[in-house]
């Protein structure tokens, strides 16, 4: 072995041998080295932030507190359980009203700092791990949050929940009390993530579900521990949070400069356009603007004229995700990658963007596009081309070779993309008869677009998109229905195709079952609408879980990223690195931006009202 004072010098043959004998005796003697509790946990590395931090480096410590902030949503609610399958739940319950034995600072891939939970301990290896709660840590009600509620949340969640929790609970082989405020979890597989995905499961309290089915969609707020708690609502038109004034974790370093308002207010209208005229009205505080060209030249109205309203720009660095017309693979008529293929170059993207977004914003060209994390262009090299040729014989053609979406010449004709469609259409036995597309046995390709009820900007991008596959000879049919018979037919994969937004973080992990995973196919509930069962994908997530080093894990997420994108399971629309965002002057937020921008944890969390 080299000598570390030399750099170059090598001991004796027999004195290495006496050296490495006493290690490995001293090593034995040796007891074993403890995990120690700490007060966060990184997926990869160390938490950025000391023991002894004042608070998250993206808020703004001193912000004033009062004041409140409205939002309009599209379409209603009927549940204020938003963890079961029933009935569709407002967005802020589960933001507002409960809280999770970790917290994610979004200024850092994936790190939490504790919450309800003091401290966490975990070993090397991850097969356990331990929380300590905060004594102060209490309900809305004043009862304490107890261990017991801990493990009855961990198990409800996992056993009647929505199937997305289902997944970590068959990962625990056991549950049990370690002291007063401590519970341990051990894991029955490698899955380096799991520590952190049972650090961020809501704790609900027991004794509320105590002779209740939980399963059954219900209008009773839930008794949390987080800073607000339901004050009014009317079911499907708006719903009203008030912050606790006896919030247990007020003074906590990790909320410092969060969760100012004194109210939070969602307001339900019928569509999204509804909802931008209410903003331009004065009667919501706050918009989002997805498209570029309205960005520009809706906003001459007499509050932003005036200064009332204001136009903010945040940039972030997060992947671009997925947000397109998905393929429902289930269904016969799409289990051939040509036919796929096909309607991709049917779509005329740049026609598209141009007529409805200015042609501002760049195509979504891969899942993680816009990220580290995003598949190189070319062939498939490295580690990347390691991971992936066990399966060779399987994958989709342009995994390991490369694969790029079409791009048309900007002509509503698309001719290059037509033609590419009728050769890949007629090799997968598709043929023009009379005007119509059929096969052998004289089928006609006809498919159904799913669209939930107020969704314009999708209306107008299938309305042209059928007009293209009239030419091929194949018919569009496009349902509308209202949101909640949206919900409950994707959640059942009853589509040909729909429009899925999926957005993806810089440190995926285990929600990649949640969205590719092969369960889905029959289970409802989850995200993955495309029906998608990849052995290949599978083992690239499994690689995900289980990678020890960055360099590791970059390659198993390049390679998902080259198995999602060529396996064609999507139309890939547009995204924005800078996301566009109108709101009253009031309304403040700090200059300091984290690092995943205006996603999740930045509206309303961090913002303020200021006259």
């Amino acid at each position: 072995m080299t000598s570390p004072n030399d750099g170059g010098s090598r001991l004796p043959l027999a004195l290495a041998s006496i050296a490495g004998a006493l290690a490995l005796l001293l090593a034995g003697l040796a007891a074993p080295v403890r995990a120690q509790p700490v007060h966060g946990i990184a997926m990869y590395g160390e938490p950025a932030l000391p023991p002894d931090f004042v608070s998250l480096p993206y808020v703004n410590p001193d912000a004033p507190r009062g004041g409140r902030i409205v939002f309009g949503e599209s379409g209603g609610f009927d549940s204020l359980n938003p963890y079961i399958l029933r009935g569709r739940a407002p967005w802020g319950v589960g933001l507002l009203t409960v809280e999770t034995l970790l917290g994610r600072s979004w200024d850092e891939p994936f790190t939490l700092y504790g919450v309800l939970a003091e401290s966490v301990e975990t070993s090397d290896a991850r097969d356990f791990v331990e929380f300590t709660l905060h004594p102060e840590a209490r309900f809305s009600d004043g009862a304490p949050v107890t261990v017991a509620d801990v493990m009855w949340s961990m198990e409800i969640f996992g056993t009647q929940g929505s199937p997305r929790y289902h997944s970590v609970w068959n990962q625990i082989e056991t549950m049990e009390q370690t002291g007063p405020r401590s519970v341990r979890f051990t894991f029955n597989t490698d899955n380096r993530e799991l520590p952190l995905l049972l650090g961020l499961r809501p704790i609900l309290q027991k004794a509320q579900f105590e002779g209740r089915d939980f399963t059954e969609s219900s209008l009773v707020p839930i008794i949390g521990s987080g800073p607000y708690v339901v004050d009014r609502f009317e079911a499907g038109r708006f719903i009203s949070f008030r912050k606790n004034p006896d919030w247990w974790a007020a003074d906590l370093p990790f909320y410092r400069g969060q969760h100012n308002f004194d109210e939070i207010r969602y307001d339900y209208f019928g569509d999204g356009g509804v909802v931008f005229e209410a903003f331009k009205a004065g009667e919501i505080d706050t918009w989002r603007e997805t498209n570029a060209a309205r960005w520009e030249t809706a906003y001459d109205f007499p509050a932003v004229q005036s200064g009332a309203v204001v136009k903010s720009l945040i940039p972030h660095q997060r992947p671009s995700g997925i947000n397109g017309l998905v393929f429902n693979t289930r269904r016969e008529i799409f289990q051939d990658w040509r036919v796929r293929e096909a309607l991709i170059h049917a779509f005329n993207f740049e026609f598209i963007n141009n007529t409805l977004n200015g042609g501002v914003d760049p195509r979504i060209t891969s899942y993680h596009a816009n990220s580290v994390l995003a598949m190189r262009p070319g062939p498939a090299e490295g580690r990347v081309r390691e991971l992936l040729e066990p399966f060779a014989g399987d994958l989709p053609p342009g995994a390991l070779e490369g694969f790029s979406l079409p791009v048309s010449d900007g002509t509503e004709a698309n001719r290059a993309g037509i033609r590419a469609a009728t050769a890949l259409l007629e090799e997968a036995g598709w043929t023009v008869q009379d005007g119509v597309l059929r096969n052998a046995d004289g089928r006609a390709f006809e498919i159904e677009v799913l669209l939930s009820q107020g969704a314009a900007e999708t209306q107008s991008i299938v309305n042209i998109y059928a007009e293209a596959l009239r030419r091929l000879g194949i018919r569009m049919r496009i349902t509308t229905v209202d949101s909640a018979q949206y919900t409950e037919r994707t959640r059942e994969y009853d589509f040909d195709m729909a429009r899925q937004a999926i957005g993806l973080s810089l440190s995926p992990g285990n929600e990649q079952w949640l969205y590719w995973g092969s369960a889905g196919v029959t289970e409802p509930g989850t995200r993955n609408w495309a029906g998608i069962d990849s052995p290949a994908i599978e083992e690239m997530i499994r690689t995900l879980l289980n990678s020890r080093d960055q360099d590791e894990f970059l390659a198993a997420a390049r390679a998902l990223d080259r198995l999602l994108t060529s396996g064609r399971y999507h139309i890939p629309l547009w995204f924005a690195d800078t996301s566009r965002m109108a709101h009253k002057r009031t309304l403040r937020f700090p200059e300091r931006l984290p690092m995943y921008g205006d996603w999740l944890g930045f509206q309303p969390e961090v913002w303020w009202h200021e006259d």
